[in-house]
């Protein structure tokens, strides 16, 4: 089975987490404080079979600027990058920060 593993990137409640969910069904908020609070915190993980051959594996990381350094945990080893923008708010710092560690990481 060949394993692909994409990483979330994006501004604060632009929705990865309820991507990641829409596709996957696995809510990757999972830490009772994330719950509470309504943002992610920590990396979260899912995962989707496309088929018998192929797995999607998902680390759902913080948006938030106070969670770089756990943004920055999430990304090293990813296959690609689902870069999440909120079509009513448009590109925000963290967007801009989450793109620029992306582009350094290769």
């Amino acid at each position: 089975m060949r394993h692909i593993l994409v990483g979330t990137a994006g501004h604060i409640d632009h929705g990865k987490t309820s991507l990641v969910k829409a596709l996957t069904g696995i809510d990757t908020d999972r830490l009772e404080e994330e719950k509470r609070r309504g943002i992610s915190i920590d990396l979260g993980f899912a995962h989707l079979d496309l088929n018998p051959n192929i797995r999607l594996g998902f680390v759902d990381v913080p948006g938030h600027e106070r969670f770089v350094k756990n943004m920055l945990a999430g990304v090293a080893g990813i296959d690609l990058v689902l870069m999440v923008i909120a079509a009513d708010e448009s590109i925000k710092p963290q967007t801009r920060e989450h793109f620029d560690i992306c582009r350094l990481l290769g």
